[in-house]
């Protein structure tokens, strides 16, 4: 088995950008890794591009990477297109990882890409629900009429109805952890002030505005307890890696090569809920393969599709014992600073969500940490960083879930 190496990343910052393509955005990206690379179009010997609703959303299908990638000049080696919900580029990872690991290539193009905004907004929320099992949808629209019927509001507090289905998915598992753990609003209101204050320090981040506690309480209901704060937004947006082998990033003297000690995805299963989540398993198993476990990590990147999704993840991959999250955001541990920085590139709730380029974006900010190169937002004396990073749903967990682990 090769070692595997990232030796250069790029991105475009993530928003709302209607008047531009896919291909517009996936060049941008592109173009910066190869710059950060210091490599060609013409080096790559194959590319996995990761995207899952252009179909729905632009209504491009099949060859999604070899249009995208042809402005770059880039034909006749292998390309890949996968689809695998919001976890897609992650997945595209984990194959680039299998295949260079093999020896089958010694240097690939990882790239993410998403245009989630239309302008009919309801042609979004379709295309993100498409995640789900259609034929048993119904099941959580009765459970967002109850919840609209039935969640508290602050007094002066607006609702919102304008959301994705996965906002209800994420609030009743956010409730019966708060009825079993007494986990607080308040709790999660301060990991969202944390992401936010994240995403102030980050160039690429969508938002930059920091917020207080009460701010984030008292902005739009969701789904209870979920205000629009503690929700990442859609998103447009794409991200890139160059994964190589060992021998090739010392050939090229990349001495700041990030080693991908791990990648690891697996899918949901029809479970009880008192038996292990998806991603403790995969977790367990990135862990195994890396060799390290979470005592090791100085750093990570989590989905936190809400911040509900990122306290659950911190006690899966066993930053703080289950049922103990609440608290331990609350207290600073995964603030800057910290005890595990968490989202320090500010997260899906202030970096913004284009669904197919979160896990490769996720991958970008630990390489940047690892190298030391984070600027404001670096953590010290980082060397090993874990991206956990979710998609759809299936059951009473994620469709599909990767969990990476990098090291320097």
């Amino acid at each position: 088995m090769q070692e595997v190496k990232i030796i250069g990343v790029g991105l475009t910052r993530f928003g709302r950008f209607l008047d531009r393509s896919l291909k517009s955005l996936a060049e941008e990206s592109c173009k910066n890794a190869f710059a950060d690379a210091g490599i060609s179009a013409m080096d790559v010997q194959s590319a996995f591009v990761a995207n899952s609703v252009a179909g729905l959303i632009t209504g491009q299908e099949c060859i999604r990477g070899q249009v995208m990638l042809r402005p770059l000049g880039i034909g006749d080696i292998p390309v890949l297109n996968i689809e695998n919900a919001c976890a897609s580029s992650s997945s595209a990872l984990y194959l680039a990882w299998l295949a260079v690991r093999a020896g089958q290539f010694d240097v690939v193009l990882v790239l993410g890409v998403e245009k989630l905004y239309h302008p009919d907004r309801a042609v979004s929320y379709q295309a993100i629900a498409s995640g789900m099992d259609l034929e048993k949808i119904q099941d959580w629209l009765k459970l967002r009429q109850f919840e609209n019927q039935s969640a508290p509001v602050r007094p002066g507090q607006q609702r919102t109805a304008d959301r994705s289905v996965f906002m209800d998915f994420y609030a009743m598992a956010c409730r019966m952890h708060m009825d079993k753990y007494g986990t607080t609003p308040e709790q999660l209101a301060a990991l969202s002030v944390k992401n936010h204050f994240h995403g102030s320090l980050n160039p690429y981040a969508r938002y930059h505005q920091v917020y207080t506690v009460e701010q984030v309480l008292a902005s739009p209901l969701v789904a209870y307890p979920l205000t629009r704060l503690m929700c990442s937004p859609l998103g447009d947006g794409a991200a890139a890696a160059i994964i190589c082998s060992g021998d090739y990033a010392r050939a090229r003297g990349k001495k700041d090569a990030v080693t991908v000690a791990a990648v690891e995805l697996g899918s949901g299963v029809d479970r009880q809920l008192d038996e292990p989540d998806i991603i403790s398993r995969v977790g367990s198993r990135a862990y195994e393969t890396a060799g390290l476990g979470p005592e090791d990590l100085q750093v990570a990147e989590l989905h936190d599709a809400t911040a509900f999704g990122e306290l659950l993840a911190t006690e899966e991959l066993g930053f703080c014992p289950r049922g103990e999250g609440g608290p331990f955001a609350e207290a600073g541990h995964t603030r800057l600073g910290g005890k595990i920085p968490v989202n320090t590139s500010g997260g899906l709730e202030s970096r913004g969500h284009p669904v197919a380029a979160t896990g490769v974006a996720q991958v970008a900010e630990l390489v940047r940490q690892l190298q030391g190169q984070a600027g404001l937002r670096q953590v010290e004396d980082a060397k090993a960083g874990l991206a956990q990073n979710g998609g759809g749903a299936i059951g009473i967990e994620a469709a599909a879930m990767a969990v990476t682990i990098l090291t320097r």
